[in-house]
């Protein structure tokens, strides 16, 4: 499958997880919690994507085998995003977490751009109403005694 973005899956506990897909289709990186709904881990990705530059990552190694991954800690510590899997040098994994950043650049200069679309499109203020087709609108004899 091959689309570059966000796309959200159900987990095998019945949730949602969030994952971000370049352009050939290979997953780049996943959403470390799960969510009662595809809504929910949407809103959880656009949260990420407002802390943008932001994002620092932490290459550890893998406890069981070899390679390495990323995680971005959130506030609490808590795992925000993580990488797919596991690299199997710490140089390939640093490239990964920056062609992550990349991607997530990427898709919110692409979003702005189509909300200043959007924005361009809407009508700035209230729209005055019109007369229907074919209505000239009340005549001079119109008035309080008119029609008498």
């Amino acid at each position: 499958m091959r689309g570059e973005g966000l796309f959200t899956e159900r987990a095998p506990n019945g949730r949602f997880q969030w994952q971000l897909k370049a352009m050939n289709g290979r997953v780049v990186a996943v959403s470390s919690s799960v969510y009662e709904s595809s809504g929910d881990a949407e809103r959880a990705f656009a949260e990420l994507v407002e802390l943008g530059p932001a994002l620092v990552a932490r290459i550890t190694h893998v406890r069981d085998g070899l390679g390495w991954t990323w995680v971005v800690p959130g506030p609490r510590g808590n795992p925000l995003v993580k990488s797919s899997r596991a690299y199997e040098r710490y140089a390939t994994c640093q490239n990964a977490f920056r062609r992550f950043m990349a991607l997530l650049a990427r898709l919110t200069e692409a979003a702005a751009m189509a909300a200043a679309a959007m924005a361009a499109a809407v009508p700035a203020g209230p729209v005055p109403p019109t007369a229907p087709t074919g209505s000239t609108g009340p005549g001079p004899e119109a008035g309080p005694g008119a029609g008498r």
